[in-house]
């Protein structure tokens, strides 16, 4: 739980926090430190227009699930449906423990099925339209598919040139081997 709690830190009374989770909250903030900076993935947002740039990095994060999903033979023996539900039923058990938004946001995606639907490309879309629309200042994300439609290809390439880096990271990273 604590590697999607990550994107839910704002307001969360870390004295409450088990340490597990903690542990998988930091492995969170590393791992996107590390993306963030990866060539690969500097190099996936330069291909986004100036305007939609500022952006590329919350639809990258959509995006290289989709890839992940696309590839995941080869880069997980796990086998994905049974990944997922196992994914699910740690959100669902662990409800308790999270904050108030982050609760809405995993339940929205089980009962949604937010990693099944996310291997379909319109599916993306239509998800970065959603995140779109609940940005508070004028913008240009909407339609940012479109964009990735015209450059799937170099993006794919971007995404399995970075993945297996990533994958080491988090390997050696110390608090890796929890599954929080």
């Amino acid at each position: 739980m604590g590697s999607i709690l990550g994107d839910f830190t704002r307001g969360l009374d870390w004295d409450h926090v088990p340490s597990p989770v903690l542990a998988g909250v930091r492995h969170h903030l590393a791992v996107d430190v590390f993306t963030d900076q990866h060539p690969q993935v500097l190099a996936s947002k330069s291909l986004f227009s100036r305007e939609r740039r500022r952006f590329a990095g919350v639809a990258l994060d959509i995006l290289y699930d989709h890839f992940l999903l696309r590839h995941w033979e080869q880069f997980s023996d796990w086998d994905k449906n049974t990944f997922i539900r196992t994914v699910y039923q740690e959100l669902q058990s662990h409800q308790a423990l999270m904050p108030d938004n982050m609760a809405v946001v995993t339940r929205r995606m089980v009962e949604h099925d937010w990693f099944g639907a996310y291997q379909d490309l319109d599916n993306i879309g239509y998800a970065l339209d959603r995140v779109a629309s609940r940005i508070r200042f004028a913008n240009r994300f909407t339609g940012i598919i479109d964009e990735i439609r015209a450059n799937e290809s170099e993006l794919e390439e971007h995404f399995l040139a970075f993945f297996p880096e990533l994958q080491a990271f988090a390997n050696r990273y110390p608090e890796s081997s929890h599954q929080a």
